[in-house]
Parts: structure tokens; sequence; C-alpha cells
């Protein structure tokens, strides 16, 4: 499932669209991923990046933390590109959590 798209909201005042993530979902590359976090606990999103470095290690996965009741705005970096061309993202729970990812028109 891939987390929905929209466009930056525009001068009508179009807002975003939310929809609950799967537990490991994609959004676009270059878009700014939105989490709104309703659940009584902390939720954590991970931006999975792929590829290795030259020793042959694991590029390392970035984690941002949501608070519980809380908003967080996270950049779709070029760097999370996958072999399908999307950034793929986990999520350690999906419960009262919504999701949308914002992109520039």
């Amino acid at each position: 499932m891939a987390i929905a798209n929209s466009s930056v909201p525009v001068l009508a005042g179009t807002p975003p669209v939310f929809a609950a993530p799967s537990l490991s979902d994609t959004a676009q590359v270059g878009s700014t991923l939105v989490v709104k976090n309703g659940s009584a606990g902390a939720v954590t999103v991970t931006m999975v990046t792929p590829g290795n470095l030259p020793t042959g290690d694991a590029y390392p996965d970035k984690a941002y933390t949501v608070a519980a009741g809380a908003e967080a705005w996270i950049p779709v970096l070029s760097e999370y590109r996958n072999t399908a061309g999307v950034a793929a993202v986990t999520f350690s729970a999906v419960a009262s959590v919504t999701a949308a990812s914002i992109t520039q028109a």
C-alpha cells in the first residue's frame, strides 16, 4: 500500500488527504510525509535507506519518534529511493495513526 499523495495546498485551501498507513508502507520521494499520532503512546516512523556503504555495511535507517497526540513532518529524501522508485517507510504501530504525503504542485 502507498501513503496517499496530495499536492501542496492550493489557494482554495484544499487540505491534504490523510489515511491510516500500513506497518510497512511507501511514500513518494521528494514529498513531505506528515504523520499524526492520535494514540496514547509514541510511534516510531522509520525511513528505510537502501544500499550499502563501501565497507559492505548497510546504510543506517533514519528513525523519527512521533509523541502521543503529536504530529511530525518528515522529508522523504532521494537517499531513501528504493529499486521501485519510492521510499519504504515502517511504523512501529498504526492504531490511531494517519499519514499524508505532500508534494509541490
